[in-house]
Order: structure tokens, then C-alpha cells, then sequence
């Protein structure tokens, strides 16, 4: 495939518009961030260790549903009481089990310039996943297509911050069940160089996702089991159930080593206890029941913790993201994880129903949740809207910005003897000023984080400019960087390989469905 590639690794870009040439906003290159603060300790040792304590009992006494028969067998074959459906865990067992987590393992990406360090104190940010609406440039909200789709997926190639594709950006209803998976992994695959992940909806689709990343990345079965290539994510069915699709999606991908990434959905007063420390006590009893089977399928399989406890309003029952709660728990459940020693996932999330106030206010408390639970993994990093009901392509912009502005913060001070600019103080002496300095000359460009929203003008000459907003500026900006976009290069012998691949699985229907 011969086409104009985006450089990741590009300062500044230029966009094509109506033939002329557009100046985009300066990025900075491709690079995870680094947690360079110690996390916040929301609990004490002594609440943690009573936290743990308290979900091996729940294991114990009232263990967890697994709802497919061969994941029981395994479960039993490891030393685990079943009854029926049900699953019981010695509390020995679970901490002998988990001990052979892997602590911190790489997620290779098709582009090897974009496969990601996955724990210590790495971080990694990735798109918006998994909402059913859109909202493009329009304003209009509608059901997902695949056309939405891929506009989403070229912002999160375009865009330097975003460390990997979090899954569909938002679900393409018009392509049938059956082979979604298969024509959405190829847009992934080849719209982006970026890592990816699967839907663990049934073996097949994990065999087929599994077996496309194999052939973007050209290399042998042997390679790709000692090389994770793709993720899923596991939700249980809170309170206290592993369903079949799931609890095979594990079966599948930690038996491949491939990363698997515990997601309790523990909604406080809804899906778990409506206090804070109940809430978390489920959470980890059923993130160490799904850590404890990656384990049993293959010891030192990768998997992550991953945290998604918040709270619902109690008189509408919808959930809420954003808030004191969430941020809490976004903290303590990075102290579960680092007891434990894996990789900590957590999400940029909100519930606003338009770009407003409420939106910027929930990702900021979101993402400082998960910055000082020490995150290494952000789901849901730009674009999720209305508690995940909805994609937007302009809070895809804001949330971009706020991204940028993190892992500005987590940068260095450099301190030398350039930087402590002993001379320019002197050339300056008092009651001077430093705009026209050599030192300053220098350094001006790259010297502060540049937002591309915020606008730095005083009243008069912002009036005077049109009065831009939040608004006006994420839908301009949206509009440049879609047009900045170019489809990074692919092996030609690849490309043909995942073509005939997708054409051969199509032609089979793909997987059976209900519908």
C-alpha cells in the first residue's frame, strides 16, 4: 500500500485545505508518560489490607457465578468449590494463584513505534470506546455507522496523545454482527498503525481478531504468543458473575498470552453496595476472580486491574462519572493494584450531554482520579460523552487537550545551569523584564504548553476575533485535524493477506448471531 503516512513523531504539520496550506497546532511527538509523583494513598494500610480482606472473604463465602461449564472444569481442575454455576475460592488459593502476574509486559502495536510499555510507572492513554451514538459536526445525534467509525479512528492516529485504540469508537450499527468484528479490525488495522483491541463477544471472533493482528504485524504463531499484540477487556456482570462470552474471551487470549484487562462494572447503590468501602470490597473480589482464571489458564499471563466504580443518582438510576466518588475510588483501586503488583487501569469519563462546563469539570476530576491512582492504562481517553451513550468528535478535542496537559505536568524541571539562567537575571537586573532577552529568544516556542483551546487575549481582541468558544474552537479544530489525516503505511504483502483474510471470513458469515 503506497500512501502519504502521518509521522508520528512530527512537531508540526500542515493540513490541506481547498489547496492551500493549513498550519495545525504544534504537538508534541509520540512518548508515553511517566508517573513521576508518588500515587495519592486515599486508604490507609490498614483500610487497604481491611479492603482485601473483605473480598477474599466475599470469594470465600459467596464466590462468583461462571456461567461457561468449561471454565468451571478448569476452576475445579485448580482446586475450586463449584456448585452448580458457582465458584468458590479458597483465600490461599487466590494469593498463591496471582502470583505469577506479570508485573509489567509490552502491547505490541502493528507500527513498532507505537508499541506500549504496559505497567510500572508507565501510562498510556487510549481513544473512546464502545458508545451506540455519535455526534459529528453536526450536532445531530444518530446511531453509530461505520463512516463515524473511521472519522473517529483517524483522530485517534492523528493525534500523538493517543496511545492506542480502545476498541470500536463508537459500534458501526449498519455493519451486521456477524462480521463486525471482522471489517471494523480491518479498519483498525489499517486506518491506524496503533495497537488494538477485541470485544470478547465469543471464541470466534477473539480467533479471527487474534489471527488479523498475526498478519498485520507478519509475523509467525510462535512470535505472537510471546508477543502480545491485542487486548480485551473483561467486564463481570456485577454483582458477582463472569458470563460465557467473557470468561472464553479469557480462556482464549491467556491461553495465546495475550493482555487481558479485569473490569468490575460496580455501580455503588445500583450493582454493588451503595457504600464507598462496599463498593470496593465487590470490585476486588471479582477483579481477583478474574485475575485468579487468566492465572489457571496460563500462569504469567498478562492481565491489569482495572477500577470503574462510581456512583448512579438515586432518583433516575443513571450512572455518574466525574465526581468525588468516582475519583475516590479511581484512587483506591490503584492502591488494590499496586498490592497486588499489575498493571492499574482507569478511565476518562463523563456524563455530560453536551460540550459544556459539566463535560470539562467530570474528565478533569476523571483523569486526576486515575493520574493519582497511579493509572498505567486510560480507557475512554477522548471523546466519550453522556456516561458512554455517545462519541463526540469535539469533545474528542477538548479531551485531547486535557490528555496533552498531563503528561505536560508529569514532564521533568529540568534543572541546569542553562535553565537556571543566572545571566539573564544579570543582563535584566532589577525592575526589567525578560521578553527580549537572548535566553528568553531561545526558548519562547517551546518554553510553555500550548493548549490548542484556550484562548490567551484579553476581552477586547477575543470580541474583536469573533469571540470563539469551547465550542466554535473543538469543531474548527476537528475539522483541520480530519483533514490532516493520512493512512499510515502497511506492508503491501500484509495488506493483501488481511484483505483475502476478510473477504474468505465474510464469505463464511462470520459468526452466528441471534439476530
Amino acid at each position: 500500500m503506497t500512501s502519504e503516512s502521518l509521522e508520528p513523531n512530527r512537531r508540526r504539520g500542515r493540513a490541506r485545505s481547498s489547496g492551500s496550506e493549513t498550519r495545525l497546532p504544534d504537538q508534541k511527538p509520540f512518548k508515553q508518560p511517566r508517573m513521576r509523583y508518588a500515587p495519592t494513598k486515599v486508604l490507609s494500610d490498614d483500610e487497604l489490607e481491611s479492603i482485601h480482606l473483605a473480598s477474599l472473604k466475599i470469594l470465600s463465602d459467596y464466590g462468583m457465578d461462571f456461567l461457561d461449564p468449561d471454565a468451571r472444569e478448569l476452576m475445579k481442575k485448580s482446586g475450586a468449590k463449584i456448585e452448580d454455576q458457582r465458584v468458590r475460592f479458597d483465600p490461599e488459593m487466590v494469593l498463591e494463584t496471582i502470583k505469577t502476574c506479570p508485573s509489567e509486559f509490552k502491547l505490541h502495536a502493528r507500527n513498532p513505534a507505537h508499541t506500549l510499555n504496559i505497567g510500572g510507572d508507565w501510562m498510556a492513554f487510549g481513544s473512546v470506546a464502545s458508545t451506540p451514538n455519535f455526534i459529528g459536526l453536526d450536532g445531530v445525534r444518530h446511531a453509530g455507522t461505520r463512516k463515524d467509525f473511521q472519522e473517529l479512528l483517524k483522530l485517534s492516529q492523528v493525534f500523538n496523545i493517543i496511545h492506542f485504540n480502545s476498541g470500536y469508537p463508537v459500534e458501526p450499527v449498519d455493519l451486521h454482527a456477524s462480521i463486525r468484528h471482522i471489517e471494523t479490525t480491518f479498519d483498525l488495522l489499517t486506518m491506524t498503525d496503533k495497537a488494538i483491541h477485541c470485544y470478547s463477544l465469543g471464541r470466534q471472533r477473539n480467533r479471527d481478531v487474534l489471527e488479523m493482528c498475526r498478519i498485520a504485524r507478519q509475523v509467525d504463531d510462535e512470535t505472537l504468543d510471546r508477543e502480545p499484540s491485542v487486548f480485551s477487556i473483561i467486564n463481570s456482570s456485577s454483582p458477582l458473575r463472569l458470563d460465557t462470552p467473557m470468561l472464553q474471551g479469557i480462556m482464549e487470549f491467556s491461553s495465546r498470552n495475550q493482555i487481558i484487562i479485569i473490569t468490575p462494572f460496580t455501580l455503588a447503590g445500583a450493582m454493588a453496595p451503595i457504600t464507598l468501602a462496599g463498593a470496593l470490597a465487590q470490585q476486588n473480589a471479582e477483579a481477583l476472580a478474574g485475575m485468579v482464571f487468566t492465572q489457571v489458564v496460563r500462569p504469567g499471563a498478562p492481565v491489569a486491574y482495572g477500577g470503574f466504580t462510581s456512583n448512579v443518582d438515586m432518583q433516575s438510576g443513571a450512572p455518574a462519572f466525574g465526581t468525588p466518588e468516582y475519583m475516590r475510588t479511581a484512587m483506591a483501586g490503584g492502591q488494590l493494584a499496586r498490592r497486588y503488583k499489575v498493571p492499574y487501569r482507569s478511565s476518562n469519563v463523563c456524563a455530560a450531554n453536551a460540550l459544556d462546563a459539566q463535560a470539562a469539570y467530570e474528565s478533569v476530576f476523571s483523569l486526576w482520579g486515575a493520574v493519582q491512582g497511579g493509572v498505567n492504562f486510560v480507557m475512554h481517553g477522548a471523546g466519550w460523552m453522556e456516561g458512554g451513550l455517545h462519541s463526540s468528535l469535539e469533545k474528542f478535542i477538548l479531551d485531547v487537550d486535557l490528555m496533552s496537559m498531563v503528561a505536560a505536568y508529569l514532564e521533568p524541571i529540568v534543572v541546569d545551569e542553562a535553565t537556571l539562567a543566572h545571566e539573564a537575571i544579570g543582563q535584566v537586573g532589577p525592575g526589567g523584564h525578560f521578553f527580549g532577552v537572548q535566553h528568553t529568544q531561545d526558548r519562547f516556542r517551546d518554553a510553555f504548553f500550548k493548549p490548542m483551546i484556550s484562548d490567551w487575549r484579553n476581552y477586547e481582541s477575543w470580541q474583536e476575533g469573533g469571540s470563539p468558544t469551547a465550542v466554535t474552537k473543538t469543531k474548527e479544530l476537528a475539522q483541520t485535524w480530519l483533514a490532516a489525516y493520512r493512512t499510515p503505511e502497511i506492508d503491501e504483502k500484509a495488506l493483501a493477506e488481511l484483505k483475502a483474510f476478510v473477504s474468505r471470513r465474510v464469505s463464511e458469515g462470520g459468526v452466528a448471531t441471534d439476530f
